[in-house]
């Protein structure tokens, strides 16, 4: 479907880009060159009359996003996880981004329900209401089972959601395709890559039944954790199209007031909410990776409420040791050991002074030190950390990005909640008990004993692959088989390289 016919589409959303003055925010948030800029807006003012107006109300790029539809939607923000490539100010609006779609009926809801899961909705349910939110991709019915008068959350994908949404994301590997073609700055940025990832989220979350994977997960994880509460899937109702969990009632954490006369401890909320995603990345290694307000609700027990499940963090065990060194590192203050951290982990190239390393992290921990407690930020301290990693020439690492952009949300719901919390004084002790259980002699001897499982699995094999190991070695060397390429096969490829190249300096004279 990659093709000519998707111009039109990218046409349309440039205009509206353009109508809604998103364009120049977002190419300033990118760090675009001011040609760039320029020849977007000469390009784009032609087919201003063609974009679509959008709500007023909202700020450029989260209008024009919600107004072209719901795959812009999702990838606005999926983008809002990538401050490394939008910048962080615009990440920041678009963790604000909203779904603003009206529901779809509910008697369509229950053909679809019916025909994926083969059962009689009126039979199977005693109650199935309207819609109770609405989303990109799906929404979310309450209803109650015949059998057991259980009250559940039944999510169903909206019909022709999964066409739709390929035809966009066709049209935005057109788009990457052409602005690496066309821009070659951006290919530091990975448009085509940005786009597939983008691809293999929305595969996930167009199958409802990896979510009900990550929510099943996610509470298996947390089932001893106090104060929280994780609806989980009854799997025999639920599919690729529908998932069926646990209704948990419970009050928004953005309804203040609402907190206050239900007599919660909002001081306490916040220190959990901080405390518990902690936990999550360093203990599990699998954390909620879209915390903010309306994703978290608290229940009339006084626990924390997770829902939505779409969007999950994942870091292996070695990189959590590390992220925890380097968060303890910077608690105590130690930058030299922050610094080794770095080097051990291959973050940072051997070839760079460790010293001149240090000092520029000391140069990132010292300010914030020296803020009011209110003013602390572990998100800001992260993000400050890779400014100075990537000058000296670490590459970027997706799964710490999320982690950031994940940290300023939890910061952000934590503040609302208790202005004066202190980050540091709440995660202090759960990134020391993490060290104190995985980083010593206790995780040596447990990283000891894996070791000897896996060699132990291998123990009937061990004698052979040591005999062959040996006689490749005593063995002559053989050269290396030279790959043969027909003629042509070069040709083409030296007239394709002169083509690009000629095609490239045109574009530089034309930009």
């Amino acid at each position: 479907m990659r093709g000519p016919h998707n111009l039109w589409r990218l046409i349309r959303t440039l205009a509206t880009m353009e109508r809604t003055g998103a364009i120049g925010v977002v190419l300033e948030a990118m760090d675009a060159p001011p040609r760039l800029r320029f020849a977007a807006r000469v390009m784009g003012w032609p087919f201003k009359w063609l974009g679509l107006r959008g709500d007023p109300t909202l700020p450029p790029a989260t209008r024009a996003i919600t107004a072209l539809g719901p795959a812009y939607v999702k990838f606005g923000q999926i983008l809002s996880t990538r401050p490394d490539i939008v910048g962080a100010e615009l990440a920041q609006q678009l963790t604000m981004l909203q779904d603003r779609l009206p529901p779809f009926a509910t008697a369509t809801a229950k053909r679809i329900v019916a025909d994926e899961l083969e059962i009689d909705v009126d039979v199977t349910f005693s109650e199935f209401s309207e819609p109770v939110a609405a989303a990109s991709i799906a929404q979310v019915h309450r209803a109650r089972l015949a059998a057991t008068g259980q009250e559940v959350a039944v999510k169903v994908l909206r019909p022709g959601i999964e066409r739709a949404f390929r035809k966009d994301i066709d049209a935005f590997h057109l788009a990457a395709w052409l602005i690496e073609a066309i821009v070659p700055f951006s290919r530091r940025l990975r448009p085509s890559d940005v786009v597939a990832h983008f691809e293999g989220v929305v595969d996930g979350e167009l199958d409802l039944r990896l979510e009900a994977a990550s929510a099943a997960e996610f509470a298996a994880n947390t089932a001893d954790d106090a104060g929280m509460t994780v609806p989980r899937p009854n799997w025999s109702l639920s599919g690729r199209q529908v998932m069926t969990l646990d209704w948990a009632e419970g009050i928004g954490l953005a309804d203040l007031p609402a907190l206050d006369a239900a007599g919660h401890d909002r001081v306490a909320l916040g220190s959990r909410v901080l405390a518990l995603f902690l936990s999550h990345a360093l203990r599990d290694g699998f954390f909620h990776a879209d915390m903010h307000q309306g994703n978290l609700k608290v229940a009339a027990s006084g626990d924390l409420v997770f829902y939505d499940f779409g969007i999950m963090g994942r870091l292996d065990e070695y990189t959590r040791r590390v992220y925890a060194e380097i968060l303890i590192g910077f608690i105590r203050r130690d930058y030299r050991r922050v610094a080794e951290v770095h080097f051990e982990a291959g973050y940072v190239p051997a070839d760079r002074d460790i010293d001149e390393f240090a000092r520029a992290l000391r140069v990132v921990g010292e300010p914030i030190f020296g803020m009011d407690a209110t003013g602390i930020s572990m998100a800001r301290l992260l993000a400050y950390l890779f400014e100075v990693t990537e000058r000296f020439g670490m590459q970027t690492r997706t799964e710490l990005i999320l982690l950031q952009r994940t940290m300023v949300v939890v910061e952000g719901v934590a503040r609302t909640l208790d202005p004066h919390i202190n980050i540091w004084k709440v995660a202090r002790p759960v990134v020391e008990a993490y060290i104190t259980r995985n980083v010593g002699p206790m995780a040596l001897a447990r990283d000891l004993g894996r070791a000897a499982r896996v060699v132990a699995r291998f123990g009937p094999r061990l004698p052979a692959m040591v005999e062959a190991a040996l006689i490749r070695q005593s063995g002559p060397a053989r050269p290396p088989a030279r790959a043969t390429h027909p003629v042509w096969w070069v040709l083409l490829g030296a007239g394709l390289a002169l083509a690009g190249l000629g095609a490239g300096v045109v574009l530089v004279e034309l930009l």
